[in-house]
């Protein structure tokens, strides 16, 4: 793990006055408020269809609804945050009021599994009669449902981009993106074990209680470390200037593209940077943007710009030209999650129908066969940073770049589909010819490698979008991640409809249908997206890591 930062690398964001701030000395800070965040986040979304079936006599298929909705809104919500964030009020202030309204909301599923009045009368043994929640407990429940979901959306991925902006190195960064999933790994096995359990074996007031602690900590944590951090304050809204690109380009697209560098206009803070004074040659139509004509000089002091509308600075229109060159790739990591989240799903289906049983008095949960991922990428993740990145820097003397991090975690999501496929066949043969069930261990083997491969992925994805995004755009670049993940459930969910439409392989006892061809179909779909990723990626020029790939010899931390 890299040292603390020194001062001089320590260098200031727009209007942050404290040479002091910054660095590795806010770690812990981050770190804490992300552990309490995940813990409470995960405690109660994980069981939550439970809750909501147990506690207000909600139907199952209504309850999965729910649950569903939820989830999705924890993927998107992330987005929100980080437009808020880049746009408007800075990641600081967004990760302060989603800690307190996530509390607010803890708080009140507290007190609603604490008090007979907020919820209905339980169901009574044997009977298939319950008493329905009134349109006021459902208001209550709902209104903490909405709380929890903005307060978890808002500081997932709005701490990955608030931590990393503590640091200057991208091999910093790239440390910190490690911890970072780490951290988020650690919060969820805890919650979706311990906080599950509670709330199972010993009451949901006490489950929930637990989450609360958490979250208050949390709060509590980060405000401290206010005073210690950077605060990237936005400098108004970068979407409007990426607009303005697409917009000028089009109303000039008769104008001649010219080769000279006074041609073209570069804005008043970017004459003093290391900015290129040229747009580059790729996506050359959008370089009219910068292009100055006649019509946008004022004629009365004949520098200033008329319209931001009709002329943008070249800074502005490299900007816009970088996100174009990352959305081949991140289509590349959507249709690579896809068959992640399929194979989560199909897991599910195939621990219920296998021995879980692990000696006299425990039975794996199907629910949580989730945690074998959770726990096999938080130990590759320290092995990574302790042991695989030194080794391989040692070896090579380069480091790992984002996009080689992302392209293992493919090829491991690849072969963790086979590894499935072959469980599968065997389960099905045991079923057929033996008759009686194999043992859920044989599915840890998949799950582990799955695990692995998003060790390396999972971080990776994350730094190269906040690497190579502009860097009034950095929090929504984290939280394409999350973007990514929700996608890949809907994908995921049209995807196996589709089977189900065109084939027989997955009817509802999966012991006559043949989830091993599945399967297959998502190895050739992860070998066929993985050579489109190759390409994108043997095409693709960093930005911002030329200069930082080789090894420093006095460093051999990540």
């Amino acid at each position: 793990m890299a040292g603390p930062v020194s001062g001089d690398t320590e260098a200031q964001c727009a209007g942050d006055t404290s040479s002091k701030r910054g660095g590795w000395k806010t770690f812990p800070f981050m770190m804490v408020t992300l552990l309490g965040m995940s813990i409470t986040s995960f405690g109660w979304v994980m069981n939550l269809i439970v809750f909501l079936i147990e506690e207000f006599n909600i139907k199952n298929i209504t309850a999965a609804k729910i649950s569903n909705i939820v989830n999705g809104c924890l993927s998107m919500l992330p987005v929100v945050a980080a437009v808020l964030a880049d746009s408007f009020f800075g990641n600081i202030v967004v990760i302060l009021a989603s800690t307190f309204i996530s509390l607010t909301g803890i708080i009140l599923l507290t007190l609603i599994a604490s008090l007979d009045l907020l919820k209905p009368r339980p169901c009574e043994t044997g009977s298939i009669l319950c008493q329905s929640s009134s349109e006021l407990q459902l208001g209550i429940l709902y209104t903490a449902l909405v709380l929890v979901t903005i307060g978890a959306g808002g500081t997932r991925f709005t701490l990955a981009s608030a931590g990393a902006n503590q640091y200057e190195k991208p091999k910093e960064q790239g440390s910190f993106f490690n911890w970072y999933f780490l951290t988020l790994y650690a919060g969820a096995i805890t919650g979706a074990t311990a906080i599950v359990y509670t709330q199972d074996n010993a009451s949901w007031k006490l489950g929930f209680g637990l989450c609360a602690a958490a979250n208050l900590v949390s709060f509590i944590v980060f405000v401290c470390g206010k005073r210690l951090f950077k605060h990237e304050r936005p400098m108004g809204s970068p979407f409007k200037s990426l607009i303005s690109v697409v917009v000028a380009a089009t109303v000039k697209r008769k104008a001649v593209i010219s080769s000279k560098e006074e041609d073209y206009h570069r804005g008043p803070g970017e004459r003093d940077k290391t900015s290129a004074a040229l747009p580059s040659k790729s996506y050359r139509f959008l370089n009219r943007a910068a292009l100055k004509t006649e019509d946008d000089l004022n004629h009365k002091d004949g520098n200033s710009v008329n319209n931001i509308w009709t002329l943008c600075s070249v800074q502005e229109v490299e900007d816009f030209k970088a996100i174009l060159r990352l959305v081949p790739l991140w289509v590349a990591i959507i249709f690579v999650s896809t068959p992640m989240v399929t194979q989560t799903s199909l897991m599910v289906l195939q621990a219920l129908v296998t021995d879980r049983g692990l000696g006299p008095h425990f039975k794996v949960p199907a629910g949580s066969l989730q945690v074998i991922v959770m726990t096999s990428a938080s130990v590759f993740i320290i092995m990574n940073n302790w042991l695989v990145y030194p080794m391989y820097q040692k070896l090579t003397h380069k480091r790992l770049t984002p996009l080689q991090k992302v392209g293992i975690g493919q090829v491991l999501t690849i072969l963790s589909m086979v590894v499935s496929a072959v469980v599968e066949a065997k389960r099905l043969e045991t079923v057929e010819n033996k008759g009686h069930l194999m043992s859920v261990l044989w599915l840890f083997p998949p799950l582990v490698i799955v695990g692995i491969g998003e060790a390396f992925q999972f971080p990776g994805n994350i730094e190269l979008f906040y690497g190579e995004f502009p860097e009034s755009l950095r929090n929504t670049a984290t939280s394409l991640t999350s973007l990514v993940i929700g996608i890949s459930f809907y994908l995921s969910t049209a995807l196996i409809d589709l089977i189900q439409k065109t084939t027989k392989w997955l009817p509802n006892d999966i012991n006559s249908g043949r989830v091993d061809n599945v399967y297959w179909v998502l190895v050739v779909v992860g070998v066929l997206n993985f050579g489109y990723f190759l390409v994108c990626s043997w095409f693709y020029n960093y930005r911002n890591l030329e200069g930082d790939s080789e090894l420093d010899p006095n460093d051999v931390s990540t």
